[in-house]
């Protein structure tokens, strides 16, 4: 268990669309995050390790643990990660980006325009345009192959983001804050004692459109497959087991959401 303390508490602009969790930035440049609506550091570490069993390489997402909490007289379950950003970075969300360099919203933008593949098109067009960053298309088809598979309600345009550097270039952002997923929320939305054929059936994507296989279908279209991976039940089963922290009715959830998930995008796994 880690003791943090308000000195420690870091705000943050990329606010979820049900609130912000706690974090803190600890010693050796380690940021830590409370739960908030359930178990979303547990699904952090899932999806990390997952992503492990992917073509993506290790620098293209940010890798958590789980981690016990001690702050102000309460213990909270959640996870950690090591800091990704160099010394004078700062990460840019694209809907701060374009509020900066456009003086509009993103989000209103795209939800101005009826096609989900014009609305791709347009963030991935005006992004590169304003950053310089070239492939952006193949990122957002990675970010929305990631969602689609493990159920990420959360990928709205606070939550996409860029790099920038001390000399004012941009970069890519390591895909991270997958904590939404797997249906984490267990106090507003999913409870543990709903079936889960009915909860998967409310769970709805936030970026381009409400349904995740639409956006998939389009970002695959425009840009391809991007994204392959390879792990098998007996992967999922290691990696849960290797966790000390969450509880075994969390852990056969989320087992059982992985392996559901698992079969339904087989296609994307080799």
């Amino acid at each position: 268990m880690i003791e943090l303390f308000e000195q420690d508490i870091q705000l943050n602009d990329r606010q979820s669309s049900k609130g912000n969790q706690l974090k803190w930035q600890g010693e050796n440049g380690v940021w830590y995050k409370a739960d908030y609506t359930g178990y979303e550091g547990f699904v952090e570490y899932m999806v990390s390790c997952l992503l492990e069993y992917s073509s993506l390489e290790k620098d293209e997402y940010v890798s958590y643990q789980t981690e016990k909490i001690h702050y102000k007289y309460r213990d909270y379950l959640g996870c950690k990660s090591v800091n990704f950003l160099p010394e004078g970075w700062k990460i840019i969300t694209l809907e701060r980006l374009f509020d900066t360099m456009k003086g509009e919203s993103l989000t209103k933008n795209i939800y101005h325009m009826q096609d989900v593949p014009e609305r791709i098109q347009y963030m991935v067009e005006q992004t590169e345009e304003l950053t310089g960053l070239s492939g952006f298309g193949a990122y957002i088809s990675k970010l929305m192959t990631i969602d689609a598979l493990f159920l990420n309600e959360d990928r709205h345009t606070h939550n996409i983001a860029v790099l920038l550097d001390e000399s004012d270039q941009f970069h890519y952002c390591p895909i991270f804050d997958n904590g939404a997923s797997l249906l984490s929320d267990t106090i507003q939305d999913y409870p543990m004692n709903q079936k889960i054929e009915t909860l998967t059936g409310q769970v709805k994507a936030k970026t381009f459109c409400d349904d995740f296989d639409e956006q998939l279908d389009a970002v695959e279209e425009l840009y391809g497959r991007q994204i392959q991976f390879h792990y098998n039940r007996e992967i999922v089963e290691n990696v849960i087991e290797k966790e000390n922290n969450y509880s075994n009715e969390v852990k056969d959830r989320v087992y059982y959401l992985v392996t559901r998930q698992m079969k339904k995008y087989q296609y994307l796994f080799c």
